[in-house]
Formats: C-alpha cells, sequence, structure tokens
C-alpha cells in the first residue's frame, strides 16, 4: 500500500485499505449465509436479534481484551471471572440490586487488581500470571456453588440484565453498544487510550516520554476484569442462573474475535468497533453452522481454524520489529 501511494501521492488521502477488511468480510458472510439460508430464517428479525443477543457478552469481552492487547500484554482469566461474578450476583440478589451487582463488579476490579499486581510490582509475565489466576478463581467459584447451579429469579435484574426487551430490540444488544461506543471513545478519543497505544507500541518511548507504564498496565487489567464481571451478570439475567461453568467456552471466542477485528497481538494497534465487528462475525458464523445442521464439535473446528488464519495475519509485526506480549 506504501508502494502504491508513493506512486500516485493523490491516493493519500483515501482511507487504508488494510483497516476496512474486516467490515468486507462481514458483509460478504452476510451474505452468502442470507444466499445459503434464505429459506431457513436466517434473515428473520428475530433471527439476526438472536445474534445480537448470543454475541452481546463476547464482545463486551472484546472490548476489554482489545484493551489488554492494545498494552501488549495478555489475560487469560476473564473467563473464569465470568464464572464467578455471576455466581456472585445470584447469591447476593435476596439482597437486592443494588448490593448483587456492585459486589459482582467489585469481585472483577478485585481480580484485575491482583493481576495487574503481579504483572506490574512483582513483574511477573501477564500469559504466567493469569494462567495461575485462572486456576485460583475457578476453584474459589467451584467451591463456593459446591458444582451447583444457583437459580436466578429476581425479574427486574432479569430483565434489565438479560432476558428484557426493549420493542423488538433485546436489552443484551443495547449494553453491547453502550460498552462499545464507552470502549472506543476511551481508546480513540483520550489521554489513556493514547497511553495505552503508545505502551503497546514501544514500551521504553513510552516511558521516555513521560507515561506511567505500569499505571496504564494495571488499569487494562482491571477494566478487563470487570467487563468480564459485566459479561458474568448479563450471563445470569440471560440464563436465570449462574455456574460454575459459565465462561469456559468464551476464550478463543473472545481472542478470535479481537484479532480478526484487526487488533495486534504483539500491541500498539488495536480498534474496539473492529473487534465488535469480529464478536458479531463469530455469532454469525456460529449461527449460520447451526442452521446448516452443523454439530458443536464441528463449529469449534472452524473456530480453530479461523484464530489460526487470524494470527497468520498478525505474524507479519514480528517481522517489522515487535516482541511477543505478556
Amino acid at each position: 500500500m506504501d508502494a502504491v501511494i508513493r506512486r500516485w501521492p493523490g491516493l493519500a488521502g483515501l482511507p487504508d485499505w488494510r483497516g476496512m477488511v474486516i467490515y468486507f468480510v462481514f458483509a460478504g458472510l452476510f451474505l452468502l449465509f442470507a444466499l445459503l439460508l434464505h429459506d431457513k430464517g436466517f434473515l428473520e428479525g428475530g433471527n439476526l436479534m438472536n445474534i445480537a443477543r448470543q454475541t452481546a457478552m463476547i464482545a463486551i469481552m472484546a472490548v476489554g481484551m482489545t484493551f489488554v492487547l492494545s498494552a501488549a500484554e495478555i489475560d487469560l482469566s476473564f473467563a473464569a471471572v465470568v464464572a464467578l461474578s455471576s455466581v456472585t450476583v445470584a447469591l447476593l440478589l435476596p439482597h437486592g440490586i443494588w448490593v448483587a451487582v456492585p459486589a459482582a463488579l467489585l469481585v472483577g476490579v478485585a481480580c484485575g487488581l491482583v493481576n495487574g499486581f503481579f504483572v506490574t510490582r512483582v513483574g511477573i509475565p501477564s500469559f504466567l500470571v493469569t494462567l495461575g489466576t485462572t486456576g485460583i478463581i475457578t476453584g474459589i467459584t467451584r467451591w463456593i456453588t459446591e458444582l451447583q447451579t444457583i437459580p436466578v429469579d429476581n425479574e427486574s435484574f432479569v430483565f434489565v440484565f438479560g432476558s428484557g426487551d426493549l420493542g423488538p430490540v433485546s436489552v443484551l444488544f443495547i449494553w453491547m453498544l453502550l460498552v462499545a461506543a464507552g470502549g472506543h471513545v476511551l481508546l480513540r478519543k483520550t489521554s489513556f487510550g493514547k497511553e495505552v497505544l503508545a505502551c503497546g507500541g514501544n514500551k521504553i518511548s513510552a516511558m521516555y516520554s513521560g507515561i506511567n507504564v505500569n499505571r496504564v498496565k494495571l488499569q487494562v487489567l482491571v477494566l478487563n476484569s470487570a467487563l468480564a464481571a459485566l459479561a458474568g451478570i448479563l450471563y445470569a439475567g440471560r440464563l436465570q442462573s449462574a455456574r460454575y461453568t459459565l465462561g469456559e467456552s468464551d476464550l478463543m471466542m473472545v481472542i478470535a474475535a479481537v484479532i480478526i477485528g484487526g487488533t495486534s497481538l504483539f500491541g500498539g494497534k488495536g480498534t474496539v468497533v473492529g473487534a465488535v465487528i469480529g464478536a458479531l462475525i463469530m455469532g454469525m458464523v456460529n449461527n449460520g453452522l447451526v442452521l446448516m445442521g452443523l454439530n458443536v464439535d464441528q463449529q469449534m473446528i472452524f473456530r480453530g481454524c479461523i484464530i489460526i488464519v487470524a494470527v497468520t495475519f498478525t505474524m507479519g509485526q514480528l517481522r517489522r520489529g515487535k516482541k511477543p506480549l505478556g
């Protein structure tokens, strides 16, 4: 692309096509499924809203992961946070929504602070820290629940945080839009977002620019865990129950959505909008595969192939001097 611009300088003002690929992929897949599954209800309003409903929590977690990867870190514990926060909100709902929801969010913040402490103060790579905290958080959740499902029967909570609809629009879709808009503004329009990208792009340069790199990395890990806790709350509302297995299958989905959306695995580049579009692509693919009659095993194989292809495209950054994250 750079060579083309040098040859035709008039193209310099046009948007870089590489940043638009995700939108072309989304449109292409949508048209493909619309044509192949036109007789199976793919284009029906109820099915399209169902895709958005099923994708909402993945998209919310993808927003948080965008910040973490952009800062050249990784968090493997967010899926475990989903389960612990959902269990927390379910157990505390008898004391009221205004007690249960903040407590569940604080659980996420606490997990993020623990991760951030060991990464920034002790100096352990984030991959290893969050791998360890995943086991700890999962063990706590299993211990609290005794491997039992906890029902959620608070109608107000269920409506606001999961199963409600405002006209034809799912409340979960509204939550997704709010988080995506907030994340986009935070990353692109604030000094914090610029610091995140600077830390991920070149840690040494960021330090010499006066940026407190450790503070930024701590904040992105806390933000990611807090959004994972929100996703756990929404899972509890949507499923009207909480259990220790929630979030287990989301790790691959979230990372795939973020990478497909255009965020670099090696830091310095991130897009919240792309991550949300990537999540919608994963949701649309899952929905299309189900309508085609493929089983869960085949869907997992397909998602794994998507991740490999996405990572292959990002490997070119290593040849430009980027270092692996964590």
